[in-house]
């Protein structure tokens, strides 16, 4: 008797596990694969089929979260390396890279070749600032290590700010969001006050700023990975300045070098799965913003996605704000713009980033 039923529910295990394939394998959001000898020969074609099944897998969503529930009731803190804190999830890879100190050389040869002040700003992940979330087998200030690390490699002529310690004091604000590795736009703009007066200029007033809550229902990368259903989603806002200069154009260049019109705030994103778009919108190598300030300022902004709600900031100072991403950059910063052409070049970016081997390449 025991023979049958063993039968059974492996004939049970077998069918579910069949009907769940072909679910996935017919998913409508299955795209065809692009076949050819070549692809199949490296390797690059079994690769693409595994992605293919991964994303489209049948009820991914459901089968995610229903482990971290799982893995949450009965005291596993960590899920898909996201820590499941009481208030907020947090990246629970330790931040250890060998690649912080040769991306600061890189740096460090750029500015040797540019006459323009170089200034330089390593913002923390919300995994470095709410460090005493975490046990401390996944931290010991690795984060503020790191940074100080790169801080002290970088030449003299580079001018490092310190964002860290500003939001590390404002860590009980939200600055942070919930369920994303990234600072909110309030936590831009709390290090924003201390950037602007280093390159030169008054800050704005926060009280002249007008906030519009666009969405509460942001779920960022920690949600992503984890799909922990407690999680509190987030709130994606829009500063807006009273009576001041205005966005005259926003336009974008693309690898191949063609321009094209974009928003400030693509405010569709929200209507999708990548809600974050809603700064800067898809994202393109070089992003330039001119503005109705008459002052003939150009600032070259060198970033990843952490700077994507810090550049509006910074449209009350500068005519023309040129944004260049070598995360998206398929060719040297050189072929988008002459940065000779800027009296102040300003780095911002994540120490996630910055822990990249490739973050800068050959595009600087």
């Amino acid at each position: 008797m025991s023979k049958v039923i063993h039968k059974i529910i492996a004939f049970v295990i077998l069918l579910v596990m069949a009907s769940v394939f072909i679910l996935t394998v017919t998913n409508e959001n299955n795209l065809p694969l692009n076949f050819s000898f070549s692809s199949l020969a490296d390797g690059d074609f079994f690769r693409d089929l595994e992605n293919r099944f991964t994303l489209n897998f049948f009820r991914r969503d459901f089968w995610i979260s229903s482990k971290a529930k799982i893995e949450s009731q009965i005291c596993e803190k960590v899920v898909n390396d996201v820590y499941i804190g009481d208030d907020r999830l947090l990246n629970a890879d330790i931040l250890s890279s060998p690649f912080y100190l040769s991306n600061a050389d890189i740096v460090n040869q750029f500015s040797k070749q540019n006459d323009s002040a170089v200034y330089f700003v390593a913002v923390p992940t919300s995994s470095g600032v709410y460090s005493n979330i975490l046990p401390e087998y996944l931290t010991d200030d690795t984060e503020k290590l790191c940074i100080d690390s790169l801080y002290s490699r970088l030449e003299n002529n580079i001018r490092r700010i310190d964002a860290y310690n500003i939001l590390k004091r404002l860590n009980e604000n939200y600055i942070y969001f919930r369920s994303d590795t990234k600072w909110t736009s309030y936590g831009a703009y709390c290090v924003y006050r201390t950037v602007i007066q280093k390159l030169g200029f008054q800050p704005s007033p926060y009280d002249k700023y007008t906030i519009e809550h666009v969405t509460d229902n942001f779920k960022g990368n920690l949600w992503e990975k984890s799909h922990y259903m407690k999680s509190k989603p987030d709130i994606l806002d829009i500063y807006n300045y009273n009576d001041g200069a205005e966005l005259v154009s926003c336009t974008g260049t693309d690898n191949k070098l063609k321009s094209h019109k974009k928003e400030l705030y693509y405010r569709n994103a929200v209507d999708s799965d990548d809600m974050y778009r809603l700064y800067l919108g898809e994202d393109m190598p070089l992003v330039q913003i001119k503005t109705s300030v008459n002052n003939e300022r150009k600032l070259l902004v060198i970033k990843d996605s952490f700077a994507n709600c810090f550049i509006p900031f910074l449209i009350q100072h500068y005519s023309v704000i040129d944004v260049f991403s070598p995360e998206c950059a398929e060719k040297n910063i050189s072929d988008f713009v002459n940065t000779e052409d800027y009296e102040q070049i300003l780095f911002l970016f994540g120490t996630d980033s910055l822990g990249t081997e490739n973050i800068f390449s050959t595009k600087l």
